[in-house]
Parts: structure tokens; C-alpha cells; sequence
């Protein structure tokens, strides 16, 4: 038997399964940044259809119906190679990649300018990479003059970078924030040394501290902190003394993700040897001690993946049952459209999602012909929408109401769901759900393994091999 303490009864509570159940859910599945995922995308969705989605968007913001905008701009460059790495990237040291890449990127956004016009709201702009702060202070200068001149970034937008804390200094803090940036993410991922020499990730604790006060002497909004449990020679032990460290820190917010280990999939994670992985059960210890560790130093727990201080805008939407989830994890904002710019970004029009040429050759080539880089999306069926519906309310509220689903799309939820509201039998019979004629109410146990709870209505995920595309739930 598995057991792992939590010391507030409003945060998840103990895990108290058996070996033989935990096994059945350390199973590989989404991470439901979107429903459908990404790897449901396709071909026969390309350039011509994301114009159309872009026009149809045009048009209803003539007529007033268009929500303010989302913004996420990719850039893929990185100093070096981080062995854990799954994101779209380009190792370079040579930074004149940077001022060519905003060359492509100034007409990427021509091309959006010419559909939208330059009087679209933004009221949510991230950086991503890759690392950001690999572009010079003066690009990035020149980056948000391209923005604000194709886009109207709204006075109370959330404008948010991700900082490596190795290519940063305060002085660099102090030029994002005359940039107009008001939220910072550091990646800091495990602070254990053997871990970080492992991963081929070295940045020590007294780096970070001075950048994390820094961000908050300059008064930035919201200060995040990413962290992965389940690296090689990660023991629950070594992590027990990264959590000590974070919650030292007090960022306003902490990522917490768990290691997907698909070597097949990622070149730089062959260099990762499986047996410094840790095992199951450690990994579910990391888990809890995460969540104890950071419930008792004052932190809310958010959802699957994210932490924050009670005063944090997060925080506050969770309580206020204002909690949203987009291609960028947990959010503060209602379901904006997200205009995605840069090499691989997925973005997300009307009830489309698209995403860009994943190599830089193939993503010039279509800018240089004056055509979108899109090369495969989707357009959501009715039914993707309701289930998008299901998930998202299990994901951010963790709780379903069948009479607010009901009235949204016209369902019968005990009707068009009865075959999930059956397989759901079993995760209560674990104690992970409450399910009645009214609702479907996650508990405080099933919040480690809301992404269980959530794939019983994924349409999409009908075998073992497709599933087989993701990371493992624990």
C-alpha cells in the first residue's frame, strides 16, 4: 500500500491505493493543454483554412462578437542542450540566428495584420521557447514594437516571458520590465547538483535568488517557478530538499510537471539513461511531498500542474470558478482566440486549432511565398466541443455539472455519455470520483490523477498504442 500525506483536507488528501491500483493508472496520457491534442491534427488543415478562420474571426469583431485576443510567440533558440528537453528547439551559439528569425517573424505578422487589421485587443502576450532570452535586449525591443504595431495590447494585458535564469542578469529583469513585461517565469527544474549535472542543466541556488528578488523588486506581477520531478538521479529525498528551496524562494506561482521519458520520440533524452530514472513509487512520492511541501508553506494548489500564492490572480480565478486552461497550461483568461507566431506554435481561432511548419526551412519557405506556415490543424466537430466541455470543467473546476453542459450544446449528458459514466464506476470505487444524477465531482485523492479521470471521455484515445504518444500520468 502507497500512502502519502497532505496536510490540509481542502488540498488533495492522502493517497491510499494499493500497488496493483496505482499501476493501473500509471498509464501514458494527454496533458489536455487542448481537446482535441495535437496529435489528432491534420494535414488536410493548412494555410487556406486558418485564412478562413481569420476572416471569419474579422468579421465577427466588426459586428463587436470577437473576445480580446492571445498572443504566443516561439522562439526555438537555445544556448545549449537540456537532455530532458521535449520542446520544438534549435542549439545554436551563433546569435545572429536571432535577428533573422524576427525578419520571418515581422512577416508572419504582416500576413495576420492584412486579415485582422491592427485594431485587434490583446489581453494575454507569452514568449516561449526554446529560451527567449536568447534574442538581445535590442531584438527584443524591436519584437515588441513589431506587436504593438500590428496588435493593440490592451493597458492591463498580461505580458509574459519564460527567463533562464543562466542567460539572465537583474540588469536584463530590469530591461523586460521597461519592455512592458509584467510576469516572469524561471526554469529551475530541479536545484539538486547531481540532477542538474545529469540533465546537463547547472544553475545554482544563489543565481536564482538574486533574479527571483530582483523580479520582485521590480514589482513584476507574477513571478513562476518550473519544476520537474521524475529526472535521473532525482530521489524523493534530493526533491524534499528542491521543495525546501522553491518554497524559500516564494515565487507566486510553481509548475510542476512530471518527466516524460520518450526517447524515441526526443533525440537529446537518449542521453538519459533509464536506469537513473526513478521508480514508480518514488515518483508518487515526489508527488505528494510536492504537494505537502507546498499546501503547508502556504501555497494553493491549482489544479494538475500549478501552484500559487493565495493573492495571485490564479489563485483567485480558481476560487472564484474563473479557471481556464490553454496550449500554455492553467489560465486566468476566458477561452481568447491565441494567435501563435514562430517556428512549431499552436494557436487556436473560433473552433480551429493550427500549427506552424515545425522546421525553420519549411516555416521561410511558406512566409517566403507570402503564405501562412500553417501546415495542419483541426476544425472541432460538435462533439469534439462538447467533450472539449467535459475535460476542461474536470481539468480547471474538478467538477462537472451536468445542467450547465446540458444548456451550453443541447445534450443529454446521462444520454450521450452513458458508456464513460460507466467506466467511471471503477475510478469511484477507488475513491478518485463522486458521480450522481447531477454532477461529477473530483476528490480530493483524485486530483493526482484528474488526467485519468479526464481521458474516460477522450473520444480519441481507443488503444494503448495511441496513447503511447504521451507522458505517463505519474
Amino acid at each position: 500500500m502507497s500512502t502519502v500525506d497532505t496536510p490540509s483536507a481542502a488540498q488533495p488528501a492522502a493517497i491510499s491505493l494499493s500497488d496493483e491500483q496505482l499501476a493501473k493508472l500509471d498509464v501514458p496520457g494527454p496533458r489536455y493543454t487542448s481537446y482535441p491534442t495535437a496529435d489528432r491534427f491534420v494535414e488536410a488543415f493548412g494555410a487556406d483554412q486558418y485564412r478562413q478562420a481569420l476572416r471569419q474571426r474579422a468579421m465577427g469583431a466588426r459586428v463587436g462578437g470577437a473576445p480580446p485576443l492571445s498572443l504566443y510567440v516561439h522562439i526555438p533558440f537555445c544556448d545549449s542542450v537540456c537532455y530532458y528537453c521535449a520542446c520544438n528547439k534549435i542549439i545554436t551559439k551563433h546569435k545572429s540566428r536571432g535577428a533573422e528569425y524576427l525578419h520571418w517573424l515581422e512577416r508572419e505578422v504582416e500576413l495576420h495584420r492584412a486579415e485582422l487589421g491592427s485594431a485587434q485587443p490583446v489581453s494575454q502576450l507569452h514568449l516561449g521557447g526554446g529560451s527567449p532570452t536568447f534574442l538581445s535586449d535590442d531584438e527584443l525591443a524591436s519584437l515588441m514594437t513589431m506587436l504593438r504595431g500590428a496588435f493593440k495590447l490592451q493597458p492591463q494585458a498580461e505580458l509574459s516571458i519564460e527567463v533562464d535564469p543562466r542567460t539572465a542578469t537583474p540588469q536584463r529583469l530590469r530591461n523586460l520590465a521597461a519592455l512592458g513585461f509584467n510576469r516572469v517565469s524561471f526554469g529551475i527544474q530541479d536545484f539538486d547538483p547531481e540532477v542538474q549535472a545529469a540533465v546537463h542543466r547547472v544553475q545554482s541556488f544563489e543565481m536564482v535568488q538574486e533574479l527571483v528578488a530582483e523580479a520582485r523588486a521590480l514589482r513584476f506581477e507574477s513571478i513562476n517557478a518550473d519544476l520537474i520531478y521524475g529526472l535521473p538521479k532525482q530521489t524523493p529525498e534530493s526533491f524534499r530538499r528542491t521543495i525546501a528551496q522553491v518554497a524559500r524562494l516564494r515565487p507566486s506561482r510553481i509548475a510542476l510537471y512530471a518527466y516524460a521519458h520518450l526517447p524515441e520520440r526526443f533525440k537529446p533524452q537518449r542521453r538519459i539513461h533509464a536506469a537513473d530514472l526513478p521508480r514508480g513509487d518514488q515518483r508518487v512520492r515526489m508527488l505528494g511531498d510536492a504537494l505537502a511541501g507546498f499546501v503547508g508553506s502556504g501555497y494553493v494548489y491549482i489544479g494538475m500542474d500549478h501552484f500559487a500564492l493565495p493573492d495571485d490572480a490564479l489563485a483567485v480565478a480558481k476560487r472564484q470558478g474563473r479557471l481556464h486552461r490553454n496550449f500554455q497550461g492553467y489560465s486566468t483568461q476566458p477561452d481568447c482566440d491565441l494567435v501563435a507566431l514562430g517556428v512549431s506554435s499552436i494557436g487556436r481561432i473560433g473552433a480551429t486549432y493550427s500549427q506552424n511548419a515545425k522546421t525553420m526551412e519549411e516555416y521561410q519557405d511558406a512566409l517566403a511565398q507570402g503564405r501562412f506556415p500553417v501546415v495542419r490543424g483541426l476544425a472541432l466537430t460538435r462533439d469534439d466541443l462538447v467533450r472539449r466541455a467535459v475535460i476542461m470543467a474536470l481539468m480547471c473546476q474538478g467538477r462537472v455539472e451536468f445542467e450547465s453542459i446540458e444548456l451550453a450544446h443541447l445534450v443529454k449528458v446521462p444520454e450521450v455519455f452513458a458508456a464513460e459514466l460507466a467506466r467511471l464506476r471503477q475510478l469511484q470505487e477507488m475513491g478518485l470520483v463522486q458521480v450522481d444524477d447531477q454532477e461529477i465531482q473530483i476528490t480530493p485523492t483524485g486530483w493526482y490523477f484528474v488526467r485519468a479521470i479526464a481521458m474516460v471521455f477522450d473520444r480519441h484515445l481507443q488503444s494503448d498504442q495511441a496513447r503511447e504518444r504521451f507522458s505517463r500520468i505519474i
